[in-house]
């Protein structure tokens, strides 16, 4: 029986008729302090957007708009990420550029507000950029600005601290717990659903699936005519980096072995690994599309984006996907693929049973807890992963989705071209 009714709660509806999203790429994604920490989100995301245009056939000087997702400023000149990422990956230095942030979602809502501007004429071409640096979060101080009095020195790690919401006063993985508890979810149907996603990774990139989607990763240096130079280099002196560095074989004892991270049913095996990485997508007008003969990966017909108890925000793609689905008339069983993050497995699961999913049409080629969860990066990866599998597998209607901390839900529904 549910526990939350999805179908009470408001939600922000966009509807496009006309934009298309054209290709996309990424980087692997690394685990925290891999070969990537040295590396700032924005040279991660001039990588991304450079690697794309190399892929694509839309050229730099098109773009007529940059945004970017970002969570946690991890370099001292990150106010300057999309303007930089822009720059450096060759879009002219007339196209603005904007950055935007919906926590977990923030990847989502760059696509979404990429599609806006381009639904009010305001740009033919975005560039769309997530990028994140776990590694990078740094260890804060605030409140010291006027000086340190005696016995009041505090500096603390950033990456863990912002986990806590501090209005209900919990941290995200309690939020899972909420949800372990409200849906009757056991750890070993979590570890369970961990293994199913480890294994489908693996599996994927075996079989060559994300070949078409991840770009290596090697040393770069990008020259911009009259300003600094920037570039990129791995640590631990790695040539290159190819693949996931979390994606590996696991078993169900192994998973099972792991102490609760949380009191609970979450362990780090079950959760979303934290990872480094970036991921680049085109988002363009129909007449931009049909002018230049281009085969986009899909339409993006809109999105949702709502708002839940803090407590249990990992609820929050039930009623961000059953919002964009009533709107048009929709059911669940209409959408071929989906792509739902897995921040925890509790919470994936208490979705499922919510919105009544078929298991074996979502997150078919892994989850965040194999791959990884760069907070600004997994919405531009999860929307180019189900749009890539729409046209793989034939299926008409694609829907990504995740939570966010402090209890919000995001959706978007693209199709099939074809």
């Amino acid at each position: 029986m549910s526990t939350y009714s999805a179908s009470e709660q408001g939600a922000m509806l966009s509807s496009y008729e006309d934009i298309w999203l054209v290709e996309g790429a990424r980087t692997p994604f690394d685990d925290y302090c891999g070969a990537l920490r040295d590396t700032s989100p924005t040279d991660l995301g001039i990588y991304a957007a450079r690697a794309l245009f190399d892929k694509a056939e839309i050229p730099a000087s098109d773009v007529g708009f940059v945004v970017a997702g970002n969570m946690a400023q991890s370099s001292y000149d990150a106010f300057f990420l999309p303007r930089h990422i822009g720059l450096y990956a060759g879009v002219p230095l007339t196209a603005p550029s904007l950055l935007v942030q919906r926590l977990c979602g923030t990847g989502f809502e760059a696509i979404l507000t990429a599609a806006d501007q381009i639904a009010h004429g305001k740009a033919k071409v975005a560039l769309v950029v997530g990028a994140e640096s776990m590694s990078r979060n740094p260890i804060a101080s605030y409140g010291h600005r006027a000086g340190f009095r005696m016995g009041q020195v505090e500096f603390k790690d950033f990456l863990w601290e912002a986990t806590l919401d501090t209005a209900p006063g919990i941290g995200m993985g309690n939020t899972a717990e909420n949800l372990a508890v409200r849906y009757g979810i056991t750890r070993e149907e979590v570890d369970e659903f961990a293994l199913r996603s480890f294994g489908l990774a693996s599996k994927a990139w075996d079989n060559g699936y994300f070949d078409d989607e991840v770009v290596p990763v090697t040393n770069a240096h990008w020259r911009l005519e009259g300003y600094q130079d920037r570039g990129l280099k791995l640590a631990d002196k790695k040539a290159a980096l190819s693949r996931d560095g979390h994606v590996r074989v696991s078993s169900l004892d192994a998973l099972a072995k792991i102490r609760p991270a949380f009191g609970g049913v979450q362990t780090g095996g079950n959760s979303s690994a934290i990872v480094d990485g970036a991921a680049a997508v085109f988002v363009a007008s129909g007449d931009y599309v049909r002018a230049h003969g281009l085969k986009p990966l899909a339409r993006i017909c809109g999105g949702s984006v709502v708002g839940v108890p803090p407590e249990i925000m990992g609820i929050g793609p039930a009623p961000a996907i059953k919002s964009l689905l009533d709107s048009r008339g929709m059911s669940v069983d209409d959408v071929a693929r989906y792509e739902i993050n897995e921040a925890f497995g509790a919470q994936y699961i208490a979705c499922e049973r919510e919105l009544g999913l078929d298991r074996d049409r979502v997150n078919t080629q892994g989850g965040a807890i194999a791959i990884g969860h760069p907070l600004g990066v997994t919405g531009v990866r999860l929307t180019h992963t189900v749009s890539r599998q729409l046209t793989r597998f034939d299926g008409q209607y694609g829907i990504s989705s995740a939570c966010a901390g402090g209890g919000q839900g995001i959706a978007v529904l693209v199709e099939n071209p074809a």
